[in-house]
């Protein structure tokens, strides 16, 4: 079967036509957006919530133990704070303040000064 030169430009420019009409309409789908709107609530994050708040709790008891013992600590410092303060304002002249005991102390006995 032997095709002109008409028939084939005829043929070649409906298949670029086709080509062009296929490329076209594949863009309109491509162009097609779908909105999806989820609320993040799965099994997976209920039972990874679940979790972290059993462990949470589970540790509970032992944040309040390093609370109290930071707020013991802390009274510690701030009554030592004040003692040596007095211990400085104190009208006996023989009264030291002692660093490393944290105690106001007389320096010819070595004992404990009530300021």
């Amino acid at each position: 079967m032997k095709m002109t030169l008409s028939k084939r430009l005829g043929l070649t420019a409906m298949l670029a036509l086709a080509a062009v009409v296929y490329t076209a309409s594949g863009t309109v789908y491509a162009e097609t957006s779908k909105l999806v709107i989820e609320s993040g609530d799965s099994a997976q994050s209920r039972q990874n919530a679940a979790m972290d708040k059993e462990q949470w709790d589970d540790t509970r008891t032992l944040r309040q133990k390093i609370n109290k013992r930071a707020e013991k600590e802390w009274d510690k410092a701030d009554v030592a704070f004040d003692a040596e303060d007095k211990c400085h304002q104190s009208a006996n002249v023989n009264a030291y303040w002692e660093p490393n005991t944290l105690r106001c102390l007389d320096r010819r006995t070595g004992r404990v000064v009530t300021p």
